[in-house]
């Protein structure tokens, strides 16, 4: 027979009823739990069995992008979400991170087999792809805003990824790292001492036909911009590699050897820029004097430059911020149709195409890359009228190639003071895009990234 209530119990329990009647609560609303790794299991083809944990911010953005960050050897996934920014700069700007440990624990990634340096090849590299999938499919991880970043053997991985995955990553961010294919042992997470102690030298064009040849082999596609970290007093990865991963990921950018720009952000950082003919930068590298095997230092801004540079970060600029230009009214996509020179812009159903694939540059112009070729966009003939057709031109420098992305979600020519306009309000592919007197409507409302 069961046991009675105390009275105290049962008189708790006619106030609650009566409370919810009156539309009352005993409690105030429940704060929102703060963010922390969760642990995922049979997220897909695992081959060395790689442990998957992701950090979903409180604050997270709709449709969010995703950073696979990869440790070091003795490190594992929890360890880099703790001695790192990376998870605070999450709960920033909204984005998810995926945080793998290698199996078994504390090993090093195996960057160093034939099945890891070819795509879909086996090993780690597979594992690493079904963590990113399975993201994309139950946390609503957006499929062309995906990032790569590492330390150590985690940046020597970066490197292989990039190789390996081109059209799935948009840019990367390799701290203490090898060129891909440097550390080739043919055996499953050898170790190669001359490459480690920066004795392994090669041509621009040999380290590039490398990623070209092996790593995704007759790929033609877009490839992933790439920043790179080393310090000058690395005793377990020489400094050396720094040089040879510039001459390899300027070769497969196809910029030349020479940086665009060199400066000195931070006391004892330089910083090196190679930039493509529409100055957007495709490869950065930072040599730090007199820094160790220790980077990205948890507290300095080495993360959050990782993340600017990636994209990552509202706002961003520097190498810029590459996404889909989406029409808010629409919610179709800016399309350059093929990205003919002098064909007017269009709205289309988003597909991740090269030509729906815009980057806004350091210097206000919006770019779009196709077949190898970069045009901006461009309001044609220099038109300052409502009613100007926006089209894409060889970029040229010019006031009517640069484009103000405004807080309203508005983009106003500099040169006209104009919107970005669907025209007539429609929203069917095919829709041209032109520039016309901003009057707050939905369709002059865009999203970048």
């Amino acid at each position: 027979m069961p046991r009675s209530r105390p009275l105290v119990a049962r008189l708790l329990g006619v106030i609650a009823v009566l409370c919810l009647a009156m539309g009352l609560s005993l409690q105030t609303a429940p704060r929102a739990a703060a963010a922390s790794l969760t642990r995922i299991t049979n997220f897909g083809t695992n081959p060395t069995g790689l442990v998957m944990n992701l950090y979903v911010p409180a604050s997270v953005k709709a449709d969010p992008p995703i950073l696979l960050a990869l440790h070091g050897c003795q490190g594992s996934g929890p360890y880099l979400y703790s001695s790192t920014d990376f998870a605070s700069l999450a709960d920033r700007y909204g984005f998810l991170v995926i945080y793998p440990s290698t199996n078994p624990g504390g090993s090093c990634w195996d960057v160093s087999s034939d099945q890891a340096l070819t795509r879909n090849g086996g090993s780690d590299p597979v594992g690493l792809m079904s963590m990113i999938t399975y993201t994309e499919q139950h946390y609503g991880g957006n499929a062309n805003a995906v990032y790569v970043t590492g330390q150590s053997s985690g940046g020597m991985m970066t490197n292989v990824m990039l190789a390996d995955y081109p059209d799935v990553f948009k840019a990367g961010a390799a701290f203490m790292g090898v060129p891909y294919h440097c550390f080739y042992t043919g055996s499953v997470r050898g170790w190669n001492s001359a490459c480690a102690q920066g004795q392994t030298s090669r041509t621009p064009q040999q380290w590039g036909g490398l990623v070209r040849s092996t790593g995704y082999p007759g790929y033609t596609g877009r490839r992933p911009r790439v920043q790179l970290w080393h310090g000058t007093a690395d005793a377990i990865l020489s400094h050396n590699d720094l040089g040879e991963e510039v001459k390899q990921w300027t070769d497969v950018l196809g910029v030349s050897q020479t940086p665009s720009a060199t400066d000195s952000p931070v006391a004892d950082w330089t910083r090196t820029r190679y930039d493509n003919g529409a100055g957007v930068t495709q490869v950065e590298a930072y040599s730090l004097a007199g820094a160790g095997h220790e980077l990205p230092v948890k507290g300095s801004t080495m993360a959050a430059e990782a993340i600017r540079f990636m994209g990552l970060a509202a706002g961003s600029s520097g190498g810029g911020t590459t996404g889909a230009l989406r029409a808010v009214d629409a919610g179709k996509c800016l399309t350059g149709a093929g990205a003919a020179s002098g064909r007017q812009q269009q709205i289309h159903a988003c597909t991740g195409a090269a030509d729906q694939t815009w980057t806004r540059t350091s210097g206000g112009r919006l770019t779009v890359t196709v077949g190898g070729s970069t045009l901006c966009l461009d309001a044609a003939g220099r038109g300052t009228t409502p009613g100007t057709a926006v089209i894409v031109w060889a970029c040229s420098g010019q006031a009517n190639q640069q484009w103000q992305l405004n807080s309203n979600g508005t983009i106003t020519g500099a040169q006209s003071g104009l919107c970005l306009d669907v025209a007539g309000l429609a929203t069917t592919d095919g829709t041209p895009v032109q520039l016309w007197t901003c009057g707050g409507g939905r369709n002059q409302q865009w999203t970048l990234g």
